[in-house]
């Protein structure tokens, strides 16, 4: 049996639940079985806010992820927030501004995802995409035709070779980070 418990956290604004809801809908397509779940702090925009996402090939007993084992972090403020809830051999995906403890246990992948965002393609509102992008290009967690359809059914008409781009940089930023 395959199980994965992924938590995406970041900042108010970066598209994260939008990320999670993809990410689940992308196990769908493949005939896994998904939830997804998120939640935010009060002031939204700006605090921090986590989707999480659970997947497996056998049913979901309980909706919530308890022991992640993948945890993206795009903020520092969301490292410090949710980090305490990733198995010790899981994976923490962070972004490269991101500063994590010198006694973390987990194996740390670090990626440029928001400076690939603007710096490379000049639209941050694509973070989300590139994050999906970098934690499947790492996990292979879900098959990438599988993400890059339920990408293309979610995000706005017209935007679509834009978010295509963003998954082939997060892809792209996913095997600098494992080298």
């Amino acid at each position: 049996m395959e199980k994965y418990e992924v938590r995406l956290s970041g900042s108010g604004g970066q598209g994260l639940l939008l990320a999670g809801i993809i990410l689940a809908e992308s196990a769908i397509i493949e005939g896994k079985n998904a939830v997804q779940t998120q939640s935010y702090g009060p002031e939204a925009r700006g605090g921090a806010s986590k989707s999480e996402v659970v997947i497996s090939d056998e049913e979901i007993d309980f909706p919530k992820v308890r022991n992640c084992d993948i945890l993206l972090a795009l903020t520092q403020k969301s490292y410090e927030q949710y980090n305490h809830g990733l198995k010790d051999e899981g994976i923490l995906i962070i972004d490269s501004s991101v500063k994590v403890a010198d006694t973390e246990k987990h194996k740390i992948y670090s990626a440029p995802i928001l400076e690939s965002a603007v710096n490379k393609l000049g639209k941050p509102m694509v973070t989300n995409i590139v994050a999906l992008g970098t934690i499947v290009g790492i996990t292979n967690m879900v098959a990438r035709e599988a993400l890059e359809a339920a990408v293309l059914k979610r995000v706005p008409k017209g935007t679509e070779d834009l978010n295509k781009k963003a998954l082939a940089i997060g892809y792209e930023i996913a095997q600098e980070a494992m080298v």
